[in-house]
């Protein structure tokens, strides 16, 4: 596999599954002062206003506060999440390849403070060797004798998912590492009240979990003034598309696109002219090149109708059809759809269908007013989000490129 073109704010995590190589640059320090004040570590979590940053954006302390607070259980779980998988996004990756042990350091962190004494490291097969790595890492500490400082029994296990895009969203997690199909189900009740085998459960991304050692360690506000304006820390943002130089960037929270783009991305393939950017994977709204200047936090993307997500951006330049990318993404969803819900499964499977149809000149007026019949009828209608993405990508591309459409239907390429 390439390696991934890549830059760290924090070089010294780069030292791949060798825990004396961590715990020489810092390492455990961090799980020490926790285990010091396991109480101080919510507070500590809120005031760096860490965030949760596999795409919801939601503040991590919110969801450890309700799982702390959810009372005595028998067994508490703590899910890390790297079941990545959409397009665009490659981030845990990154983090399961160079640096296993921040990620497990964060994970036991978590664990202390909301009582957790199960930690499921649920990775997506398709990474092979963060699979590979975070294995060798969980075996390192758990014959190291560091675990027998987190004062009561704590058990570290590696999950596989099941690959499926969906095995990313939280009860369709829980359902597979409770060996089931990834299927979604109806909340409430939310993980942190009923969960793995009906106990209550975190779950964290691994990108989420990577900073906690860091936060613990410096105090929150290093954390905030990683960031830029009004946001907090650090994001990986995963580059891709038409640039001369995708990979993973490392970069304060709140960094302008233009900057990711030109300075990070060396700019677009061929000096050509930017069409347009998939925020957050292929699931968002889409930005144009009047966006340029948007700062890539959660607010200031939401500005722009638009959400950060995962922080993938996928550029697409001038010369690029928009029809064409977004009929690989639908057909992408629809192949995802777990197939529970029939306004998903039907939904995107016809919307794809119509969208090929029209990309390979095909289509007609009446298929696209099906278009966008499906963009009025289908959010909200799944148990997860799956069918909201697809649409909201779909409908963002009517808004914006609606000409290409039109040229499309009638069999002009654009």
């Amino acid at each position: 596999m390439k390696p991934l073109n890549y830059v760290l704010l924090r070089q010294e995590i780069r030292v791949g599954p060798d825990l004396g190589a961590w715990l020489a640059q810092g390492g455990g320090e961090g799980l020490e002062q926790a285990l010091a004040d396991p109480a101080a570590l919510i507070p500590l979590i809120e005031a760096a206003d860490l965030r949760g940053l596999g795409g919801s954006g939601f503040p991590a302390h919110r969801k450890w506060r309700f799982m702390a607070e959810s009372g005595p259980a028998a067994a508490k779980y703590l899910i890390v999440n790297g079941n990545e998988d959409e397009p665009g996004t490659f981030k845990d990756r990154l983090l399961l390849d160079e640096t296993p042990h921040q990620v497990i350091e964060g994970a036991l962190i978590a664990a202390a403070a909301v009582g957790a004494t199960q930690v499921l490291f649920y990775i997506n097969p398709a990474i092979t060797q963060g699979l590979r790595h975070i294995r060798k890492a969980v075996k390192q500490w758990q014959e190291s004798g560091l675990l027998e400082r987190y004062g009561r029994p704590i058990e570290l296990k590696v999950h596989p998912s099941s690959g499926h895009y969906i095995g990313g969203e939280e009860t369709a997690a829980i359902s597979s590492v409770e060996g089931g199909f990834p299927f979604p189900k109806v909340k409430p009740p939310y993980p942190a009240e009923k969960g793995v085998h009906g106990h209550p459960t975190l779950i964290n991304n691994v990108e989420t979990l990577s900073n906690v050692s860091h936060i613990v360690r410096r105090g929150a506000p290093w954390f905030r003034d990683l960031g830029l304006g009004a946001a907090s820390g650090a994001k990986l943002y995963c580059l891709s598309g038409d640039v001369l130089r995708p990979g993973v960037y490392e970069l304060p929270m709140g960094t302008p696109l233009a900057e990711l783009v030109y300075q990070h991305g060396n700019g677009l393939l061929l000096d050509k002219k930017l069409k347009a950017v998939f925020t957050g994977g292929p699931s968002n709204t889409i930005l144009t090149a009047k966006d340029l200047d948007v700062a890539l936090d959660f607010e200031s993307v939401l500005q722009r109708r638009a959400r950060l997500g995962t922080g993938a951006m996928i550029v697409v330049s001038h010369g690029t059809g928009i029809v064409k990318r977004v009929t690989e993404y639908l057909n992408f969803f629809a192949a995802s759809s777990c197939g529970q819900c029939p306004s998903c499964k039907t939904g995107t499977y016809y919307a794809a269908l119509l969208l090929r149809k029209i990309d390979t000149g095909q289509g007609s007026r009446a298929d696209l007013e099906s278009l966008q019949n499906l963009c009025r009828i289908l959010p909200g209608s799944g148990r997860c989000h799956l069918p909201d993405g697809a649409i909201a990508v779909l409908r963002s591309s009517l808004d914006q490129f609606m000409p290409e459409y039109e040229q499309a239907i009638g069999g002009r390429r654009p």
